[in-house]
């Protein structure tokens, strides 16, 4: 009986390890495809010059 038990304990933890790499390399491939704000912004000047031409 000890013996299954002890089985049960390695195969329990395996399942863990594995588990807790799955997360982290899952959270590290999240973070590694996010693109900042910084990156996804485009200067635009036409806003620019149609409040300047139609103000003056």
């Amino acid at each position: 009986m000890k013996k299954v038990l002890k089985i049960i304990a390695i195969i329990a933890a395996i399942a863990a390890a594995i588990a807790g790499i799955c997360i982290v390399v899952k959270k590290l491939m999240d973070k590694k495809n996010e693109t900042s704000d910084e990156e996804n912004y485009v200067s635009c000047s036409c806003e620019e010059e149609f409040t300047s031409e139609t103000t003056e």
